[in-house]
C-alpha cells in the first residue's frame, strides 16, 4: 500500500503557529529589542517589512538536484515585526507570502518564521522555515513539471542582503520546497532570484 501524503501534520503545524502569533501580537512589550537599529519604539507598528521580488524557477544543480519545469517566478512577502524573539545575536519573527510562475507552472503560498541576523555594515542573513501550499502535481506524470508529493510542503529559505538607505534593502533569496520524503513523490522545487525591501 502507499504511503498517503501526511499533508495534515503540517497544515496543523502552520495553524498552530499563526495562532500563537494572532495570541502573542499584544504580548510583545519591547517593540525596540526587536526592531531595526534606526528605528524609533513608537514608530513600531505590526509590519516591519514587504519584500517583491523575481526568481528564476526549479534551478538545476541546487537542493533538488534537478530541472523539469520552466519561468519566471514573481514574488512578495510581508514580515512582520511582532511577535518577536531575540536568539543566537539575531531575531526571529513571522513573514507570509506568495509566488507566481509566469509559464502556468507550480506556483505557492507560505508561512513562517525567518531568523535575522544583521551587522552594523547593514548586510544581513534570514534563514527560515515554514510550509508552502501550491497548485503543482502530485503524483500524476505530466511533461515538464515536478512530481511534489503532496499539497502542503515544507519550506526553507536563505537570504544574503544588504541595506542601501534607511528604508530600503536589496538581496538574493535561494528557497527550497519539498515533502520530506513524507510520501512516494519528493522531487522538490528550487528557486534563485533578487528581492527589494522596503522598511517600514
Amino acid at each position: 500500500m502507499k504511503k498517503q501524503p501526511r499533508a495534515w501534520v503540517m497544515i496543523l503545524l502552520v495553524a498552530v503557529f499563526w495562532g500563537l502569533f494572532f495570541s502573542s501580537v499584544r504580548l510583545t512589550a519591547d517593540k525596540l529589542s526587536c526592531d531595526y537599529p534606526s528605528r524609533e519604539a513608537s514608530e513600531s507598528g505590526l509590519l516591519r517589512e514587504i519584500r517583491i521580488g523575481i526568481f528564476a524557477h526549479d534551478v538545476d544543480h541546487l537542493w533538488s538536484k534537478m530541472h523539469l519545469e520552466e519561468g519566471i517566478d514573481f514574488n512578495a512577502e510581508i514580515l512582520f515585526s511582532r511577535p518577536c524573539i531575540r536568539a543566537l545575536s539575531g531575531i526571529l519573527f513571522p513573514n507570509l507570502g506568495i509566488t507566481i510562475n509566469d509559464s502556468g507552472n507550480t506556483s505557492k503560498c507560505y508561512a513562517g518564521f525567518l531568523w535575522e541576523w544583521t551587522t552594523r555594515w547593514g548586510i544581513f542573513l534570514d534563514l527560515g522555515l515554514g510550509v508552502a501550499i501550491h497548485n503543482g502535481e502530485l503524483n500524476t506524470p505530466v511533461p515538464g513539471r515536478k512530481l511534489l508529493g503532496c499539497r502542503v510542503l515544507f519550506r526553507i529559505p536563505f537570504e544574503l542582503g544588504y541595506r542601501i538607505s534607511s528604508r530600503f534593502r536589496i538581496s538574493l533569496m535561494f528557497s527550497h520546497v519539498s515533502n520530506g520524503y513524507t510520501t512516494e513523490y519528493n522531487q522538490g522545487l528550487d528557486v534563485l532570484g533578487v528581492r527589494l525591501g522596503y522598511c517600514f
